[in-house]
C-alpha cells in the first residue's frame, strides 16, 4: 500500500507527501519549512517521521524548503548531479545528498523510486515512478512533451500525478507576455489540459484508481474545464479524477 497527499501544487510551491507506512519521504519542497510543516500537520501527519526529500529539479516553487528541512529534521536530500549543480546556492547547507541518476531505479525503504527523464527547462529535470510490491505510483509535472519515454514508465501506475498547467485558450488571451506565454507552449514549458488528456489516454487501463490533475495556473486554467477535458480520457472507466490545489493540502490518498 502506498499513502499520498499533494501538500501543494502550483507556480506557488509544490510538495508530494509518499510513504508505505514505514518509510515516508517528500518529493519536492517548494513553499517554506514553516508551511510545509503547517501543512502536514493539517493532515494530521508528522514531518519528524520523513525519511527523505526527493528533488525532481532546481526551480524555487520545488526546492524552497529543502535545505531547512532537511537540517531541521536531518534528512538525506536524494538529487541528480545537475541539479544539485544548479540549486546548491539555493538549498544552503543540507543533512545529506544522495545523488541518484535518470533512468537508475533507486530504494529509500520499502519505497523504490525510478526517475525519468522529462522535458522541460531545468537542468536535468525528472519525473518518477515510486513502487512498494506491486502498487506503482506515477509523478509527472513540469513537463512540456509527454514523449515515449515518459509514457512508458506511466503505465502500469495505480495512481498518476499529471500536469494538467493551462487551457489553450486562456492562455493565449490571457494576461502573460508573450514570452511567457511562448516559453509555457514549448517543449520545455508545462502540458496544456489537451496535452494530459492525451498523455492520459496512452497509459490509461483498468487497475488505474485515481488520477490527479497537478501544477495547475491560477491564471490560465479552471479546474472545471481541465476536469472536463482530461476526463475525455477516462469516460470509460471508473477511475477518479481530481484536482491538487495550491493552497491547502490535500486529501490523504490511499492505493
Amino acid at each position: 500500500m502506498i499513502s499520498v497527499c499533494m501538500l501543494a501544487s502550483g507556480s506557488k510551491g509544490n510538495a508530494i507527501y509518499v510513504s508505505d507506512g514505514k518509510t515516508s519521504i517528500l518529493v519536492d519542497a517548494g513553499l517554506s519549512a514553516i508551511e510545509i510543516e503547517r501543512r502536514f500537520h493539517s493532515r494530521a501527519l508528522n514531518p519528524e517521521r520523513l525519511d527523505a526529500i526527493v528533488v525532481s529539479h532546481e526551480h524555487a516553487d520545488h526546492i524552497k524548503g529543502v535545505g531547512v528541512l532537511s537540517r531541521r529534521y536531518r534528512l538525506p536530500v536524494y538529487i541528480n548531479e545537475l541539479t544539485l549543480a544548479a540549486a546548491t546556492t539555493q538549498l544552503g547547507a543540507v543533512h545529506e545528498t544522495v545523488k541518484f541518476y535518470r533512468g537508475a531505479a533507486f530504494s529509500i525503504g520499502g519505497l523504490c523510486i525510478h526517475p525519468f527523464s522529462v522535458s522541460h527547462d531545468a537542468s536535468d529535470s525528472v519525473g518518477f515512478t515510486i513502487q512498494n510490491g506491486s502498487t506503482k505510483m506515477g509523478i509527472a509535472t513540469d513537463l512540456g512533451i509527454a514523449t515515449q519515454l515518459v509514457c512508458h514508465h506511466l503505465k502500469g501506475c495505480r495512481l498518476l500525478i499529471l500536469e494538467a498547467n493551462h487551457d489553450r485558450r486562456m492562455l493565449e488571451e490571457g494576461p502573460y507576455p508573450w514570452h511567457l506565454k511562448h516559453r509555457i507552449q514549448s517543449r520545455v514549458g508545462h502540458l496544456s489540459n489537451e496535452a494530459s488528456r492525451d498523455l492520459l489516454r496512452e497509459v490509461s487501463h483498468g487497475s488505474l484508481r485515481h488520477v490527479i490533475l497537478a501544477h495547475m495556473s491560477e491564471t490560465n486554467n479552471d479546474p472545471e474545464r481541465a476536469l472536463s477535458v482530461v476526463g475525455e480520457a477516462l469516460s470509460h472507466n471508473g477511475t477518479k479524477l481530481s484536482v491538487a490545489c495550491q493552497h491547502v493540502a490535500g486529501e490523504i490518498i490511499e492505493i
